[in-house]
């Protein structure tokens, strides 16, 4: 019976929550920083979806855990025992949770090429690091404002580039590296570099819950968990297993989903409004978007995933001033986005009702 505290026993949260569950469906959206005090769940909650995550097909032997269906995308080694068996046998295995600890050197991140091997007998041997352990699973950083800034740019790079490359001396070594990227961190011990932080896809702040009702429906799941730990698991796994259903058959509709021009022009329009810096917002929320359609069963996006998309990729890429309030209320969200809705229908008719762009350009080339 799993140890971790079941994910849908979490009080409220609702919005961390959400962001981690759409990671899961899409990885490639770009993981989750949460930012709070402590004592607010962070870690038990990232503990909690990585148990409700599926079973994967990995190529058999890999310890990469290749995915047999990608080829294109396999490590250097199962490219050489493609090429020389024909096939590759599979098995199954739980997605893993890895823990990448605060003093980890670049070497313990990305994996080490043994020179002196290499050299002395002609063989080629890697050493596998961190991201070759959470490939395919999540990778939860743990106070990931005190990491080395090197060391956090190697895990946004690989986290957006979905490859871990090392090359030593001329010899180089491959392997996949896609993986739900966690970070947790106390703004009360510092705050990530402005690039850093724009590199997390969604950003979540969280606090202590004030209800308390709330609070005390906390300490009493929390108190029957530390007593039961398999009992009390078992009185939510009902719910376990609805979730990562939901999980799954998402992650297998995402590719299903569509969206139009007309979404697009939305989030462009919006990230303008707030004087977004680069587009990396715009890409967020339309991945997001895509991935909350999936959750709730949709084919096509609509202005209610765009605003979920929003809410998770704008509060920590805001422009703002000293002592101005750092959070983005929905309601204000919103209100924005009606605006935006009508700038864009606006300017959709004026479009309609004027000559076709082909015809305009037409007749400047021939004046």
């Amino acid at each position: 019976m799993p140890s971790v505290y079941p994910f849908t026993a979490i009080v409220a949260q609702n919005r961390m929550k959400r962001a981690l569950i759409l990671n899961a469906i899409n990885p490639q959206i770009g993981g989750v920083l949460i930012r709070g005090e402590r004592g607010t769940a962070k870690s038990t909650t990232a503990r909690g979806l990585a148990a409700l995550l599926p079973e994967i097909e990995v190529v058999e032997g890999c310890e990469f855990g290749c995915d047999p269906n990608q080829p294109a995308f396999y490590c250097t080694n199962c490219r050489e025992r493609l090429a020389s068996e024909g096939t590759l046998p599979t098995c199954t295995r739980r997605i893993r949770f890895v823990d990448l600890p605060v003093s980890a050197t670049e070497d313990r991140v990305v994996g080490t090429l043994d020179i002196e091997k290499a050299i002395k007998k002609g063989e080629r041997h890697f050493e596998p690091g961190v991201l070759a352990a959470a490939n395919r699973g999540l990778l939860y950083v743990d106070e990931v404002n005190l990491l080395d800034d090197h060391v956090v740019d190697l895990l946004l790079d690989s986290a957006a580039m979905g490859v871990n490359v090392v090359e030593r001396e001329g010899i180089s070594f491959q392997h996949p590296a896609n993986f739900i990227l966690v970070g947790t961190m106390n703004p009360e011990e510092g705050d990530l570099r402005p690039q850093l932080l724009d590199r997390f896809a969604h950003a979540v702040d969280i606090e202590g819950i004030q209800d308390a009702r709330a609070r005390v429906q906390i300490v009493r799941r929390r108190l029957d968990y530390d007593q039961d730990p398999e009992g009390f698991y078992e009185a939510w796994a009902e719910d376990e297993r609805r979730l990562s259903e939901e999980i799954e058959r998402a992650r297998n509709r995402l590719a299903l989903v569509t969206y139009s021009d007309r979404d697009v022009y939305l989030i462009a329009y919006l990230t303008a409004s707030y004087n977004v810096d680069g587009h990396r917002a715009d890409i967020v929320i339309l991945k997001t978007a895509q991935a909350n359609a999936a959750f709730e069963g949709r084919l096509k996006i609509n202005e209610h995933d765009i605003q979920v998309g929003a809410e998770l990729a704008l509060p920590h890429r805001l422009k703002r001033q000293p002592f101005q309030d750092a959070s983005l209320q929905p309601q204000q969200l919103q209100e924005r986005l009606e605006q935006v809705q009508q700038q864009v229908d606006a300017e959709q008719m004026a479009m309609d009702g004027a000559a076709a762009p082909g015809d305009m350009e037409k007749k400047t080339l021939m004046t």
